[in-house]
C-alpha cells in the first residue's frame, strides 16, 4: 500500500512541475514566451496523463486502506 501511495504523490508532483505550479509568476511568464506551443501542448497531455494517473493511484491506496 505504500508503494501505491508514494506512486501516487509522485505522480502528482511531476505533473505539477510539468504544468509549472510551483513557480512563480515572472518564471511562468519566462517559460511561457520561451517555448513554442506544441511543447506546451505536449507538457500539458503529459500532466493530465500523470495527474490521472496519480489520483487513481491514491483511491486505490485509499480503497486497500479502508478494506484491510
Amino acid at each position: 500500500m505504500t508503494i501505491i501511495t508514494i506512486l501516487g504523490i509522485v505522480s502528482l508532483a511531476i505533473s505539477g512541475i510539468l504544468v509549472g505550479a510551483f513557480t512563480s509568476g515572472d518564471r511562468q511568464r519566462a517559460n511561457y514566451h520561451s517555448e513554442d506551443a506544441d511543447e506546451r501542448i505536449s507538457k500539458r497531455k503529459w500532466a493530465w496523463w500523470f495527474l490521472l494517473f496519480g489520483i487513481g493511484m491514491l483511491a486505490i491506496s485509499a480503497a486497500i486502506h479502508q478494506l484491510f
